[in-house]
């Protein structure tokens, strides 16, 4: 369908892609990944046609149309209703409406077989089109990323960039190119919308070529994975997870094969160095010296992914409770957010906070900073110290400061060296660090706004899509960095494998009040798929179609592979027996005769024996079910 012949690309004499080759087959769903930097974007630009290569060609079938969602869609504007703005997508049908309307106008004062036959072969062609379904598909596709009903008659210039390129998106999916390009789409919607487009992908009729660093994403919805490493397109037939073990095993295979022919090389330089004066031994010495020249030298395998770690300091540990929030109502005009709601978030609490966008997460997180005027009562805790990571925290950046000197003022104490370090972990290496904020994009100011929260040494986290401008990298020191952090936290993600690896608690906002589950964000999905088979369900019959792709969808299901269900079975295990001996220490602690006389005490380990029960309770049915699947 499409091909990526030999491709060079350079800028300012750095090579992107250098003899560069890939090939698009129709039905391939391919993850596009790499470090950022490293012109992912920039390929899908050369393959839209936008950018024009130094060499090389993209060769594709006369019958290939390609769709491209960009960043630079945030700058379209139009006064025309979002709905009018996706039913774009069916331009051939609106023409043939349009025509059909005209035609019957004309058969008003004009009536005529002609007309008649005219406005037959019109209705044929509209219906073949899938005209008469155009409006109710465009809703379907609108309301599945997010918007309400009354959403679709509002003019797309009353919306956030975000949400307009959701609107761009949905025309994009409208319109069924044969190849689909998507760069970062799951940056622009909420959980729910990026499990909605992740499954309509995976029924799409097209090729599909994304770029994203959601791995759940990818691995939902690619089948192969192209990585941009080296100036080189290097393809893997499977998505990110088979990417990550085949790319483990080739790298291991390369290097051995690197370094048996090294010793080959140095066998060969030695005989050569030593019989070189030898005229007895000429012939020799030249067949060797023909052997190193003729050889297809292999390569070192390079980590282009090597990166720093680092670690968190708190200047002091905050008390047991760090916010109280008691019966608490926020509220913006008619629009209601939370209704008399109360929570707790105690220390080592580590929160990832879930949901649609328009719930209020974000307010909820500006609620915890005490920064947003409620009606209730917020109690900050004991030795609380809080640094809050949000979109407009991009504002208190100093336009005027280097970027090495912006994160001196976080006041860590940390050297030069240090800072320098952790800047490398969100992407500004070597002289990037002298940048300074006022010519940074909207993403390097971010990182930067990031990293400034990160050291600041607090023991209570507020951080609203933290993961938004990182590369698999970054995100994975993000991740070892909190999952050794000793404070608490907050964080609101749509990424499901970040807050899988951080968060020891799901909250939720739900009819206005703030919903809590006690466990992993993997628990909490089983819990809430069980929750869904308990609702009451209404059956509709499905259409011969549906029933035929339920079978095949059946058919080809590898369900849960045997290995990675004993790996959940042993974790859980381990879970329990840790929740079991904890639970053995505290009902020890209380027996003891001077806790009795400690009433808050008393209490304080009561409430923690009740966690601690309830933990064990979800953990115990998870191991239950898991095990009925291994057993089947």
């Amino acid at each position: 369908m499409l091909s990526i012949n030999n491709i060079s690309y350079f800028i300012g004499g750095r090579a992107l892609y250098e003899n560069a080759s890939a090939v698009v087959k129709p039905g391939d769903r391919i993850g596009l990944i790499g470090l950022n930097g490293k012109g992912k974007s920039t390929l899908l630009k050369i393959i839209e046609g936008s950018i024009t290569p130094d060499a090389g060609t993209i060769s594709k079938s006369r019958d290939c149309t390609i769709g491209f969602l960009n960043q630079d869609l945030l700058s379209f504007q139009s006064d025309d209703p979002i709905l009018e703005v996706a039913l774009g997508a069916f331009r051939e049908a609106r023409e043939v409406h349009a025509e059909i309307d005209k035609t019957i106008h004309e058969m008003e004062t004009n009536y005529s077989d002609v007309l008649v036959t005219k406005l037959t072969n019109l209705q044929e062609k509209f219906e073949q089109l899938d005209g008469y379904t155009m409006q109710a598909r465009a809703e379907e596709v609108l309301e599945g990323i997010g918007f309400s009903t009354t959403d679709l008659s509002r003019p797309l210039r009353q919306f956030s960039g975000g949400w307009r390129m959701r609107v761009m998106l949905a025309k994009l999916l409208l319109e069924k190119p044969s190849l689909l390009m998507l760069d970062e789409p799951t940056n622009h919607l909420d959980l729910p919308s990026i499990e909605w487009v992740e499954n309509y992908l995976k029924n799409y009729d097209g090729a599909v070529m994304v770029v994203s660093h959601d791995r759940v994403f990818l691995n939902g919805v690619t089948t192969k994975t192209i990585e941009v490493t080296n100036q080189q397109l290097v393809t893997y037939e499977g998505n990110y997870d088979y990417y990550l073990t085949e790319k483990e095993l080739r790298e291991e295979i390369q290097q051995n094969a690197f370094e048996n022919q090294q010793q080959k090389i140095r066998q060969a330089e030695r005989f050569i160095d030593r019989f070189r004066a030898k005229a007895t031994k000429a012939r020799q010495v030249q067949s060797r010296i023909k052997m190193i020249e003729r050889m297809d030298m292999i390569e070192e395998v390079t980590d282009d992914q090597a990166s720093v770690n680092f670690r968190f300091n708190l200047k002091q540990q905050s008390g047991r409770n760090v916010v109280q929030l008691n019966h608490i109502s926020k509220s913006y005009g008619d629009l209601s957010i939370l209704k008399d709601t109360t929570i707790t978030i105690e220390r080592g609490d580590k929160i990832a906070l879930i949901g649609a966008n328009g719930r209020g997460k974000s307010t909820l997180l500006r609620i915890l900073f005490g920064s947003e005027p409620i009606e209730g009562e917020r109690i900050g805790g004991y030795n609380v110290i809080t640094g809050f990571y949000a979109q407009h925290q991009l504002e208190s950046l100093h336009v005027e400061n280097e970027i090495l000197d912006e994160l001196k003022q976080a006041g860590s104490g940390k050297t030069d060296l240090e800072l320098r370090n952790v800047l490398g972990c969100f992407l500004f290496s070597d002289d990037d660090v002298f940048k300074k904020i006022k010519v940074l994009s909207g993403g390097e100011k971010s990182r930067v706004a990031l990293a400034k929260t990160l050291i600041s040494e607090a023991n209570f986290l507020l951080l609203d899509e933290p993961t938004n401008h990182l590369d698999f990298i970054s995100e994975n020191i993000l991740v070892q960095a909190l999952q050794q952090y000793q404070g608490s936290f907050v964080i609101v993600s749509h990424n499901r494998h970040f807050i899988s690896q951080v968060a020891n608690k799901i909250w939720y906002i739900e009819d206005g009040q703030i919903k809590q589950y006690p466990g992993t964000y993997e628990e909490y999905q089983y819990w809430k798929t069980k929750q869904v088979k308990l609702e009451p369900e209404v059956k509709v019959a499905p259409k011969p179609k549906e029933v035929k792709q339920e079978k095949q969808e059946k058919k080809t299901d590898p369900g849960f592979p045997k290995k990675d269900l004993e790996k959940k079975i042993s974790k859980v295990e381990e879970e329990i027996a840790a929740l079991e001996t904890e639970k053995r220490g505290i009902e020890l602690e209380m027996a003891m005769p001077e806790t009795y006389s400690q009433p808050d005490r008393f209490q304080e380990l009561n409430d923690k024996r009740i966690k601690c029960e309830d933990s064990l309770r979800v953990k115990n049915q998870y191991w239950t079910d898991l095990m009925e699947k291994l057993d089947n």
